[in-house]
């Protein structure tokens, strides 16, 4: 029978979809992206903050009609979503032949194999049972990879469900960690990106101590990866022995991705982003412009947290306009129940909540103009990535941009130079598209 993946939700998400179309590829099922031809949807949702779980709500009707249709012969429902509302997802959709949390995702083949025996299959392991390794079928671009190094999250942030859902942090051993890049290096994987719920905590709870640049130092040695990305990094945890490593380390790309959410000391107290505040903020962007030539800083803001004032928000703006992140993300707070952040008072009005993360991301949208803008004239290295029929050329990235979240460049080359997915060429920065994105012609070396 034909499964189709349906990965809803973040890069973490995705690693656990891959994992689970390698079982069931060895299982005797047979892979496909096309809906039309699939007997069988596996939908991993997300259920992360309010429009992840509608986003994946919309998706599991979206499945139910196409089997009530006969498209569809049986739906699997798992991620997020169901290990955070079992019962719940369990009865409200009877349309799914499957709910499963993600302790059983290891066990994807048995419960296909159940529920095509017209058995409904609703089953919630122990989140510790979750596969940690084990192979994959990647389902990103062949030259690109994520590597997740850890499960969960002990920081207990007070407006954040994830520890709930997926459980406390739990490191990957190293050796496992490095036998799984070694494998994605042999089949052709060029941009490894190093993720966790947080990467600068990895090792801890193995090992007593951050180990993350040991573990990238090593990466490092792998022959095969050009480009090494690390994202979601704890500024607290950010260490002058890391900074040390990515600045010395020619294959570790110079970006970060340091989701720092406030920058109020209050704020960031109650949020229990412990050891934050505006001033240490400051310092370690100041250290690592300067330590770390060419850096690229992304950063995720999140406003109208519960009793947030004006002033405080005020401070903030101030903040973006003052450290001009090179990326930046901004999220209007979401209540989630069971955390204590959703207990707090004043909860401000969702209208409040939302101006305010439109305001912040004008004004980054206009600091990004100018720094793109100021890209033009010179020379980098890119990826090229695919070819767009909309423009008649090939898309790629820079290294100062992550997939999937960041912009991207347009790539012109005479016609004596072919171009393909994966290829690393150098390319001179000739105009911007928009406030995001380059265009650019290959320098011939």
């Amino acid at each position: 029978m034909n499964v189709c993946m349906i990965s809803l939700g973040c890069s973490k998400n995705l690693v656990d979809s891959e994992r689970m179309m390698a079982r069931l590829s060895s299982g005797g099922y047979q892979l496909t992206t096309d809906l039309l031809d699939a007997d069988i949807a596996v939908i991993n949702t997300c259920g992360f903050i309010q429009s992840a779980k509608e986003e994946a709500i919309d998706t599991i009707l979206q499945m139910a009609e196409l089997k009530e249709e006969g498209s569809l012969k049986y739906i699997i429902v798992t991620g997020c979503l169901a290990e955070r509302y079992q019962e719940e997802v369990a009865e409200q959709f009877p349309e799914a032949d499957a709910v499963i949390g993600i302790g059983n995702q290891g066990d994807i083949v048995d419960v296909l194999n159940k529920m095509t025996q017209n058995q409904r299959v609703t089953a919630f392991a122990p989140k510790c049972q979750m596969p940690l390794t084990g192979k994959r079928v990647i389902a990103t671009p062949p030259h690109i990879a994520y590597l997740k190094i850890a499960e969960g999250c002990s920081n207990g942030c007070s407006y954040c469900a994830i520890p709930a859902i997926r459980g406390k942090y739990v490191s990957v051993p190293m050796e496992d960690v490095l036998a799984e890049a070694e494998e994605l290096a042999a089949q052709g994987v060029k941009e490894i990106i190093v993720i966790a719920q947080d990467t600068t905590r990895y090792g801890e709870d193995l090992y007593g101590k951050s180990r993350l640049p040991e573990l990238l130092t090593a990466l490092s040695r792998i022959e095969e990866f050009r480009w090494i990305r690390v994202l979601y990094c704890y500024p607290e945890r950010i260490t002058d022995e890391l900074i040390t490593v990515i600045a010395n380390e020619p294959k570790i790309v110079k970006y970060l991705d340091i989701p720092i959410q406030h920058c109020n000391a209050e704020i960031l107290s109650r949020m229990r982003r412990k050891g934050c505040n505006r001033e240490m903020l400051r310092d370690l962007f100041s250290t690592l412009r300067s330590r770390i030539p060419g850096m690229t800083i992304r950063t995720t803001l999140l406003v109208g947290f519960p009793g947030e004032t004006q002033a405080q928000f005020d401070e903030l703006s101030e903040f973006v306009n003052e450290m001009k992140f090179d990326r930046m993300g901004c999220f209007a707070y979401s209540e989630e129940e069971n955390t204590p952040a959703a207990k707090m008072e004043p909860q401000l009005d969702l209208e409040v909540r939302q101006h305010r993360a439109d305001v912040l991301m004008e004004q980054q949208m206009q600091i990004s103009a100018a720094l793109t803008a100021a890209r033009v004239g010179t020379v980098t290295e890119a990826v090229v990535e695919h070819f767009s029929e909309e423009h008649n050329t090939w898309m790629g990235r820079t290294a100062a941009d992550a997939p999937e979240v960041d912009g991207c460049i347009l790539i012109s080359a005479d016609k004596n130079t072919e171009l393909h997915a994966g290829q690393f060429v150098t390319v001179r920065i000739t105009d911007t598209l928009n406030d995001y994105d380059l265009i650019g012609e290959v320098v011939q070396e």
